[in-house]
């Protein structure tokens, strides 16, 4: 173990890692710059933010193909009317593209603003808070300033990896009727929670709600601490208390919390009781257990039907849970025809509740009963082969049936037909193969952490910072070194994530992903050895310029493709895509940085831990369904908006993380695109942004060679781009290996206190 006592400022101006600093002077501590979360804090940030904390203004030379300079804060020629254009379009764009703040217009006792859409609103000053829901004024946070995403992440649970429904078990309390209805109708009356629920979810909830009674007065929840569960108020009357003021009060039957049941966050108001009250409670554990339970079984099923129908045989299992992922749930009232006689076919179906009764017309008579089918029952597999008509009309019964329904064409297009996948076969690896991960050999095996001393300060992040440092033996080799703070990280129950990290960026060799060296460790911090990236942040950028041209978007992009090519052929899916975690390095090329979410999962396995940054997060994280990298391809199509329109194309005004996830579930398709984005970056926004992950491109038959193939790509040197041939469009200047020009200047940190648990004891 390599012991690292606390910095200390040299002769030169720089860190010495090798000498102790003098802790009895207080100007020799380095003051905390960024508000860490409480020991039982809710939010949990991405544990690096690495190479990305960069502000500082700079002049952004004009881009190299001389054609659209980007626009920044000095005084830069406008070279032709193509720029004259991109200008106008930006003054007459109101939906304000840069999305990081909301404009307020003061309009004598009202308040006007345009949310993300760019709609239009206007607010009474002095009722605003008031119309505003509980579970908004609970969740809503006040700060609306321009600031950096925060990822969130849940804390690492051994349920996560469990496969058995037994292992998901939990207590159920008994109510009556009119509890149980009112619990129903608050929960789908709220407009996140009726989006996850299923009839069978819902009562699920239902049952694990505990009752907790509460005197006059007393505190349900405290403004600013964190908190672990969803609540009903079942009768009393409430309050609502920001910064001691009350903005709001409540009677029964409402919902609020429900942010605490997806991750730990910050509560943003208090509730208290006037009088004696009652409220129902669900635990995020219990919840959490709820949704992996409902998702696992109906996988479950979904596979069991599938391996019934006598035309699936002979299919690997693992291609048969990729068309368990096609299937749709559709449902059938009382006397609806599912199919008729003589009708084109093309969708094949499963019953999945309910009856059906089977009919077929011979000649001029009339139609006779042939069958009646079951749950567990299948019909119209024919065309799932090719398209035929109908042999029967098939009828649903009272009170009606639901089907899992699978289409043809998505089916060919997506898998290939059934003679290919019957051809698939998956080899199985030994357990041993299995644990066994490839190492990158590191060049830097002799870099000891005694040897380093600190340039200055590349960026801060939830538990630490990362520096520049150089070698004192070679003074022209500098590197980044990530510091975390391990009680921090104890804290925050994120010791299974830094092992996550450390093993997946060592594994990865690639010029489009910063390298990882080597790690150390001592009694307060973790320390990851990388590659420096001295260009700075996309985010930065992107705030200077408002939204990148389409060239220098393509370009960005292209990288990232190759950067989820490489980690999706390992397994590894990354989850925490945004500007902020792609830095520049001296030939304008991206690179990935910030592995902290990251995660190997196999192909035919899914992960059920919340992880990611609340604007990129897929659909099936949100309802908690189990992902893989299928979130990835989301993520790409969200940045790709991000960076062509200046904002992500879901993110609710205020920072309301709950209403970013409604508008997250209600899809790419209720996005209003500026004329300025071309249609052919619409169209590949919206293949990668399917709410379906098996119909994500990127994740079908192809992989990401499909992104590749996609026509907005056209022009793109793919193997030149591979090979580092191309002229990047926007480079930064970096004078030196020690040039810090494109970051922040930041203050002292406080040395954090001593962890010595042993946990990192394999780190």
């Amino acid at each position: 173990m390599v012991l690292c006592p606390p910095f200390k400022w040299n002769s030169r101006g720089k860190f010495k890692l090798c000498e102790p600093a003098k802790l009895n002077d207080p100007d020799d501590r380095r003051a905390t710059i960024l508000i860490l979360p409480e020991r039982d804090t809710e939010v949990f940030y991405s544990n690096n933010e690495t190479q990305t904390q960069s502000h500082t203004p700079r002049v952004v030379p004009p881009l190299t193909n001389g054609d659209v300079p980007l626009q920044n804060n000095t005084t830069t020629p406008v070279k032709n009317s193509e720029s004259i254009e991109s200008k106008n379009d930006a003054a007459q764009d109101n939906t304000n593209v840069t999305n990081k703040r909301i404009s307020r217009v003061s309009v004598k006792s009202k308040i006007s603003y345009r949310d993300s859409e760019g709609n239009l609103f206007f607010e009474e000053r002095k009722s605003s808070a008031g119309r505003k829901t509980v579970a908004e004024l609970v969740q809503n946070d006040p700060d609306k300033r321009v600031r950096r995403k925060r990822g969130v992440i849940a804390p690492h649970d051994v349920e996560d990896n469990k496969r058995s429904l037994t292992d998901l078990q939990y207590e159920k309390y008994e109510k009556d009727d009119k509890s149980k209805e009112q619990i129903k109708k608050a929960v789908m009356a709220n407009d996140f929670l009726k989006n996850i629920m299923v009839d069978e979810r819902l009562t699920s909830v239902v049952e694990a709600m505990s009752p907790q009674n509460f005197a006059a007065g007393s505190l349900i929840i405290r403004e600013g601490e964190s908190g672990s569960h969803l609540f009903v108020s079942a009768y009393g009357q409430f309050e609502v208390l920001k910064g001691g003021h009350v903005v709001k009060t409540f009677g029964e039957g409402e919902v609020f919390g429900e942010l605490a049941i997806l991750y730990k966050a910050k509560r943003f108001a208090s509730i208290r009781c006037l009088t004696e009250a009652r409220v129902w409670m669900l635990e995020r554990r219990v919840f959490q257990k709820i949704m992996m339970r409902s998702g696992q079984q109906e996988q479950k099923d979904n596979l069991r039907f599938l391996e019934s129908v006598p035309l699936l045989q002979g299919i690997h299992p693992i291609e048969l849970a990729k068309i368990a992922d096609f299937l749709k749930r559709e449902f059938f009232s009382t006397g609806t025809a599912v199919v008729r006689q003589g009708e084109r076919g093309d969708k094949f179906y499963i019953i999945r509740g309910g009856t059906v009764v089977v009919t077929k017309r011979e000649g001029e008579g009339g139609e006779n009963q042939v069958g009646i089918l079951h749950r567990g029952d299948y019909f119209g597999e024919q065309a799932l082969l090719h398209e035929d008509r109908r042999l029967a009309t098939v009828t649903a019964q009272a009170p009606g049936v639901e089907c899992l329904t699978l289409e043809r064409g998505h089916f060919t297009e997506l898998l290939g037909n059934l003679k290919e996948l019957k051809e698939i076969r998956h080899e199985v690896p030994r357990l041993s193969q299995q644990k066994k991960m490839s190492q990158v050999k590191s060049e830097y095996e002799f870099v000891e952490l005694k040897d380093l001393e600190i340039v200055g300060t590349m960026g801060v992040g939830g538990f630490g910072r990362v520096e520049l440092v150089q070698y004192k033996r070679n003074p022209n080799l500098t590197f980044a070194l990530k510091c975390l703070k391990k009680i921090d990280m104890v804290q925050q129950q994120q010791q299974e994530h830094a092992y996550n990290e450390k093993h997946i960026m060592m594994c990865c060799n690639s010029p489009f992903i910063c390298r990882l060296y080597r790690t150390f460790k001592d009694n307060k911090y973790l320390y990851f050895l990388m590659e420096p990236v001295l260009g700075g942040d996309v985010w930065t950028l992107l705030q200077k310029q408002r939204y990148f041209p389409e060239n220098v978007t393509r370009f960005m992009i292209a990288c990232v493709v190759e950067a989820f090519q490489y980690l999706h052929s390992k397994d590894i899916v990354y989850r925490d895509l945004k500007p902020e975690n792609l830095m520049l390095d001296k030939q304008g090329y991206i690179k990935l940085v910030d592995f902290g979410f990251a995660k190997r999962v196999s192909p035919n396995a899914k992960t059920w831990t919340f992880a990611g940054t609340p604007e990129y997060v897929a659909p099936e994280i949100v309802l908690n369904k189990g992902h893989d990298r299928a979130v990835d391809c989301w993520a790409l199509g969200v940045l790709i908006h991000e960076l062509l329109v200046g904002r992500p194309p879901f993110r609710a005004p205020g920072g309301d993380h709950m209403k970013t996830y409604t508008l997250i579930l209600r899809g790419i398709d209720a996005v209003v695109w500026p004329p300025r984005v071309a249609k052919s970056a619409q169209l590949l926004i919206r293949k990668l942004c399917r709410p379906i992950p098996a119909e994500r491109l990127g994740y079908l038959k192809n992989g990401i060679v499909d992104i590749k193939n996609h026509k907005w790509f056209l022009g793109i040197e793919w193997d030149g781009l591979a090979e580092r041939r191309l002229k990047a469009p926007l480079i930064q200047p970096i004078a030196s290996d020690l040039d810090l020009g494109n970051f922040e200047k930041y203050p002292k940190d406080k040395l954090p206190a001593d962890e010595n648990s042993g946990w990192d004891a394999d780190f």
